[in-house]
């Protein structure tokens, strides 16, 4: 009988070793998530602002050959 609660113990010790290692594993991919947002989220900012100013040349530029015509 001994020998099952040993066993018993045992295996309920692995598991919490495997359910430690999980919620970290899953507090991981959670941190890695929320870099990887900040990251696309500054790109998509930067790509916005390039495109802004792109659009105000374009403008500019067909304001000016307009002119010339």
């Amino acid at each position: 009988m001994s020998d099952i609660k040993q066993q018993i113990f045992q295996e309920l010790n692995a598991l919490e070793e495997s359910a430690s290692r999980l919620r970290a594993t899953a507090v991981n991919a959670g941190k890695q998530t929320d870099l990887e947002v900040a990251i696309l989220t500054e790109q998509v900012k930067t790509l916005r602002d390039k495109n802004a100013k792109a659009y105000e040349m374009v403008n500019e530029s067909i304001s000016i050959l307009k002119k010339l015509k």
